[in-house]
């Protein structure tokens, strides 16, 4: 765990994660977008739009669970991925 007001993680760190998982949620209110890293050709640009906020920096809160990465929060989504 990293608390990410004492420790900022910028887009390289961020992307780095991103290149150990098989996919990301990015949770924005209601919207959830999905993206399967293993079947998509998606590049550093649009990878990082869904895990960098107006800082930066890594958005929060960002959870990882096996290879999957969760950036944002939506409840539903949450109790979805986390009794999978």
């Amino acid at each position: 765990m990293v608390d990410a007001k004492k420790t900022k993680i910028d887009r390289s760190e961020a992307l780095k994660m991103a290149e150990k998982a098989d996919e990301i949620y990015s949770l924005k209110g209601k919207k959830v977008i999905r993206l399967d890293l293993k079947k998509a050709k998606a590049d550093d640009d649009e990878i990082a739009s869904l895990m960098i906020g107006p800082t930066g920096n890594l958005r929060a809160p960002t959870w990882r669970k096996g290879k999957t990465i969760v950036v944002g929060f939506n409840e539903d989504t949450y109790v979805e991925l986390l009794l999978k």
